[in-house]
């Protein structure tokens, strides 16, 4: 538990009480709602419903800092996050010391009678880690001073991209989804046989060198490569780049807004901060397709999920360029790769009762899935069948894309 929670703390560390209350966009939240709100769920699920002698924190606070949980009542408006100057960062660091000597009290009880949920409670903070981050690099990127989170630079690439190879793929009738060994959420499972037909992955992510090539050939001007709703995103919003991109001409020109301020793109680094249609068009330009998420769960099977770019520390992570581990560069790590497959239940899935059965199972509709966890998911968090999944113009997250074909 400590380290998880340490990790929130310290993601928080060197920030004033405005850089963790103001709120860029409704798809964010700031940073003290992040770590008010996974306080909330150990208070709320572990603490009030299993322990008759534990009190509220306060009575009020529920209502700030329930998420979606429409089982748990009313709740202030995702997009309203941003107007509680009240409490400070300083009383939600009070909070969370408060609910954590809760939980240490308890922590024997709660072990042997409902260690699941408290496994599902640290699995969730762990995701409001890399949410974190996220959101506050949003936060600083609309500021004109380009503020840094960390002064420390991101780490280079520590290899040149090499030109892509195709890797053929396992084909015909394979068990996809968790299998039951170890923790998993609800949308991995169950475990059920699909159908694979012929068809290989890239053997690394698409580079920020390859995407400066799709703009340089009037890749955001050509209809032709762009879904209908893509083409309509782009005109609307008169998207040009990636997010966080300035600067136009040679690729060696354009810089990239980072955790540390704005620096030169790094050319060998997979491209980040790319939409869904994006990706798909990029795909399209490319003479290739984006992989159905099966094809990827049967790639990243026999590879080390702990390996790759991923969050150790709390510090300004940025994708970079690395070697191969086995065949592939960067299944896991670096940057979440979108699939072509639509969110939707496996075969037999089954919303657990109650309110953490509103975790996944709602939001099967309108996102799509991708795989592999970035360079902000904390290590140890991803596995093969874990399914992330977002709207398709949403690119505020560290996503990219590896290409597949048909065989």
């Amino acid at each position: 538990m400590h380290t998880t929670r340490d990790l929130s703390v310290a993601l928080a560390s060197g920030l004033n009480d405005a850089d963790a209350t103001v709120q860029s966009m409704p798809d964010a939240s700031p940073v003290k709602w992040h770590l008010a709100h996974t306080t909330w769920f150990f208070e709320t699920f572990l603490l009030r419903d299993t322990r008759s002698d534990y009190r509220l924190f306060d009575d009020k606070w529920p209502f700030l800092f329930n998420s979606y949980y429409e089982a748990e009542g009313a709740r202030l408006a995702r997009p309203h996050r941003g107007m509680l100057t009240r409490p400070t960062l300083e009383h939600v660091l009070a909070y969370r010391a408060h609910v954590d000597a809760a939980l240490e009290r308890a922590w024997s009880d709660l072990q042997e009678h409902h260690a699941a949920l408290l496994e599902l409670g640290l699995q969730h903070e762990q995701q409001h880690q890399e949410l974190l981050l996220t959101d506050l690099k949003h936060l600083f990127s609309c500021n004109p001073l380009g503020p840094a989170y960390r002064e420390e630079g991101p780490a280079p690439s520590t290899s040149v991209a090499a030109e892509l190879r195709w890797l053929e793929g396992p084909s015909g009738a394979r068990t996809f989804g968790h299998t039951g060994e170890g923790f998993a959420f609800d949308n991995e499972g169950p475990a059920h046989m699909q159908w694979l037909a012929p068809h290989a992955l890239a053997d690394r992510p698409v580079t920020n060198r390859e995407w400066c090539a799709f703009i340089a050939d009037g890749g955001y001007e050509t209809a032709s490569l762009w879904l209908s709703d893509g083409w309509d995103w782009v005109r609307d919003e008169g998207v040009a780049t990636p997010l966080y991109w300035r600067g136009e001409g040679e690729p060696e020109a354009r810089e990239t807004f980072t955790l540390s301020g704005w620096h030169p793109i790094d050319l060998d680094a997979p491209v980040t901060h790319i939409s869904f249609y994006e990706a798909d068009a990029y795909a399209t330009w490319a003479g290739a397709r984006l992989p159905t998420e099966q094809e990827w769960e049967a790639a990243a099977s026999g590879q080390a999920a702990t390996g790759g770019v991923q969050l150790d520390r709390a510090e300004a992570v940025q994708p970079r360029g690395e070697n191969p581990e086995g065949d592939f560069a960067s299944l896991y790590g670096n940057v979440w790769e979108w699939t072509g497959s639509a969110y939707r239940p496996w075969p037999g899935f089954r919303p657990a009762p109650g309110a953490v059965g509103e975790y996944n199972g709602k939001f099967m509709s309108n996102q799509f899935v991708l795989r592999g966890g970035s360079c902000a998911t904390p290590r140890g968090h991803v596995r093969a069948t874990y399914r992330n999944f977002f709207h398709p113009h949403q690119r505020w997250q560290f996503t990219g894309l590896r290409l597949a074909r048909d065989l």
